[in-house]
């Protein structure tokens, strides 16, 4: 069965926390071994894993994110988000995660994100827990 969850975002550009999310998911699932794909449906949104101990890695991210692919370049695509298309074939529309004693094996100071570069919108994350 796959799960989801909506997440609002409120800006252009933003990186939202959903790991509570995930595990709630994988704490309901009674799943104790196997591994969680997370989708996120989207062209101008993404899924990533990184640090979550310093809310300014996710600042820098978005920084470096915008000097590599500026808001302001010379695109052709007509609806003005062409940077957020780039930056999420970059950043990736899903991550796979394995699961032991029913919990995520994230590092010690991982989390997972969805990454927003198109917003404010409404997002959908899929979520697909596998017994193994």
């Amino acid at each position: 069965m796959i799960e989801k969850i909506s997440v609002r975002t409120h800006g252009r550009e933003e990186i939202i926390d959903i790991t509570e999310n995930i595990e709630k998911i994988i704490s309901n699932s009674k799943i104790s071994s196997g591994y969680c794909i997370i989708f996120v449906p989207h062209t101008t949104a993404a899924i990533a894993i990184n640090e979550n101990a310093d809310p300014a890695v996710k600042r820098d991210v978005l920084k470096i994110l915008d000097t590599i692919i500026p808001q302001n370049g010379d695109y052709e695509h007509f609806e003005g988000n062409s940077p957020a298309h780039v930056k999420t074939i970059l950043t990736g529309n899903s991550q796979m995660i394995l699961i032991e004693n029913g919990k995520l094996k994230l590092g010690t100071w991982q989390g997972i994100y969805l990454c927003e570069y198109d917003g404010p919108r409404s997002r959908s994350v899929l979520i697909k827990i596998v017994s193994s």
